[in-house]
């Protein structure tokens, strides 16, 4: 086929350094592969907010539904916080989530041995675990009606909503059973049944889409007990399935298993549209622009488009294969290093990932050649 296009959204921060890095090792696959990355460029968050007066331009959402993916990187810094809610950067994410119909989230976590120091966690209990919270993303308390501040009688009062309907409920628990059905053929899905009405339906649902898939364990847990048993003992998980605002908090819990928010990548995707896919971790201000990110949750989002919006398998396993080799080796960036380790920067980070993917595909043709 002709050239993969791909829409850049950098947005604030660390969100420029991490995407330029992951755009480098899709180019280094382009390289090694044969293939061809077009890479356009667009507008989010803070940076959209200064420059277009918006968090999410009109132009931004055109060339994101033109593209065949969405590489997104962090939005938001106190430069915004004092600004009205419709100005606010996070604005922008929320937006592009509704307007592309990214509904459902993956995030994988997973355990790398080479790691395994930078876990405030055991090792023991951090080994060997490999699960996906997949987070429902464009309902709950984040997009429900009516949201906001008023007066009621001489009292100021705050309102938000937790709105779903059955169907959006439906859709992300099949997305996890299907999931599941290729993976351990596990999932536990996590609600607060035992207070929210929301809840409840939630919990319905998924013994309804249960029933579809015979050879997958559905087990119920509430989200308290989710918390807690994410750091008592994570192996037990495969697939986690939950509503929008607990994926978010769970998701970044889940982090410290591999010992970064900087390691943890993830996918939005879309019956509708193009897909999207950014790292969990947010803009990091404080760093932003001192070459020290972590980029490889950007670097593993992009290998995720590589598998799940191109179909490009081998490519995907490359760039995995690549991170899993320079963490053996000992780099680290400042997020997951331990005292007397080797600490890179962003940019050597980066050199050593593609290095590692170029390096592999010369290895792999000389064993083919010689096979």
């Amino acid at each position: 086929m002709g050239a993969y296009r791909i829409a850049v959204l950098p947005g604030d921060g660390i969100g420029k350094e991490v995407t330029r890095g992951a755009i480098e090792v899709l180019q280094a696959i382009a390289t090694r592969f044969n293939h061809q990355f077009e890479f356009q460029y667009g507008l989010i968050g803070g940076e959209a907010i200064d420059r277009a007066g918006t968090p999410l331009p009109t132009e931004t959402l055109d060339m994101c539904r033109q593209s065949d993916a969405v590489l997104l990187g962090a939005v938001g810094g106190p430069k915004w916080d004092g600004n009205p809610p419709h100005l606010r950067p996070e604005k922008g994410l929320l937006a592009i989530r509704k307007e592309m119909n990214l509904f459902a989230n993956l995030r994988p976590v997973k355990f790398y041995a080479s790691l395994a120091d930078s876990s405030p966690l055991k090792a023991d209990i951090i080994q060997d675990v490999d699960f996906v919270i997949v987070r429902e993303l464009t309902g709950g308390l984040y997009f429900g009606k009516p949201s906001g501040r008023r007066v009621e009688n001489g009292e100021e009062t705050v309102v938000d909503t937790l709105l779903y309907k059955r169907e959006e409920m439906t859709r992300i628990i099949t997305v996890a059973f299907e999931l599941a059905s290729k993976r351990k053929k596990k999932v536990t899905s996590v609600d607060k049944a035992n207070v929210l009405e929301s809840s409840r339906m939630w919990r319905e649902i998924a013994e309804e889409v249960a029933k579809e898939f015979p050879d997958v364990e559905l087990e119920h847990m509430l989200v308290d007990n989710a918390a807690m048993q994410l750091i008592r003992y994570p192996k037990q998980f495969d697939v986690i399935v939950t509503e929008n605002m607990f994926g978010d908090i769970l998701s970044d819990e889940a982090s410290m298993l591999t010992g970064s928010l900087g390691m943890l990548p993830s996918a939005s995707l879309s019956t509708t549209g193009p897909s999207l896919y950014e790292p969990i971790h947010g803009s990091a201000p404080d760093i932003a622009g001192k070459n020290k990110a972590n980029p490889i949750a950007t670097i593993l989002s992009s290998a995720m488009m590589l598998r799940l919006s191109f179909g490009l398998h081998e490519e995907a396993n490359a760039i995995e294969r690549a991170v899993q080799q320079v963490l053996t080796s000992g780099y680290r960036t400042a997020d997951v290093a331990k005292k007397g380790q080797r600490v890179v920067s962003t940019k050597e980070m980066v050199d050593e990932i593609k290095a590692a993917i170029l390096d592999d595909g010369a290895i792999l043709h000389i064993m083919a050649v010689y096979a």
